[in-house]
């Protein structure tokens, strides 16, 4: 079995890489529906308002992500050696309660 630092180093790497995917769709899924809302509407004033609204979601979306992240990487050990510890315990239980059922039968 791995040790417990290379395991919370990879639960913080899919961590990472999944907050910073979900950070490019969404800019992605809103560049495409301002595009396509564009079109549509033609007044100016709207369409300043609309364009400010999606980059402020994109700016503090992308800045609660990083802080997020930056977190995580700064506590990881908490976070990751916490789940790691009660996943072990869990799998541990699991085992003793499938070995249990198979003497039973």
């Amino acid at each position: 079995m791995r040790s417990l630092n290379d395991r919370i180093e990879a639960m913080y790497a899919r961590d990472r890489l999944g907050a910073w995917t979900f950070v490019a769709v969404l800019w992605v899924v809103i560049l495409f529906v301002l595009f396509m809302v564009w079109q549509v509407v033609p007044d100016p004033a709207i369409r300043t308002v609309l364009a400010v609204a999606a980059g402020a979601v994109l700016l503090f979306n992308t800045a609660s992500i990083g802080a997020m992240v930056k977190h995580y990487r700064e506590d990881k050990d908490f976070i990751y050696g916490l789940d790691i510890r009660h996943l072990d315990v869990a799998r541990e239980m699991k085992a003793e309660a499938e070995k249990e059922a198979a003497q039973r039968a």
